[in-house]
C-alpha cells in the first residue's frame, strides 16, 4: 500500500552498467537553505563515486601466505604445549 508521501530524490546514472544502473538519493526535508540543484547533484555524484570504491583497498595477505602463517602458529602452540607438559 502506498501512502500519500512525496519526497525529493536525486537519481545518478551509473558510469558502468555492470556495477549498478543508477543510485537514488533521498533529499532531506529540512535541508540547508540556498543549496542549488547543481550543488546537490555534484554532492550525490561524489557520494556515488566514494561508495564505488574511490578510496584505497586495505592491505590483505594472499591466501597461501595466510594458510602458511596459520599452520606455523598452530605448530608453535603445539610445540610449546608439548614442551611444557
Amino acid at each position: 500500500m502506498v501512502k500519500g508521501v512525496t519526497r525529493r530524490v536525486v537519481v545518478v546514472k551509473g558510469p558502468d552498467p555492470r556495477l549498478f544502473e543508477q543510485a537514488i538519493f533521498f533529499v532531506r526535508e529540512e535541508g540547508p537553505e540556498g543549496v542549488s540543484s547543481q550543488q546537490l547533484l555534484e554532492e550525490a555524484r561524489r557520494a556515488a563515486d566514494a561508495w564505488r570504491g574511490g578510496g584505497r583497498r586495505p592491505f590483505r595477505l594472499p591466501r597461501p601466505l595466510c594458510c602458511a602463517a596459520g599452520a606455523l602458529a598452530t605448530g608453535a602452540v603445539w610445540a610449546a604445549t608439548a614442551l611444557l607438559l
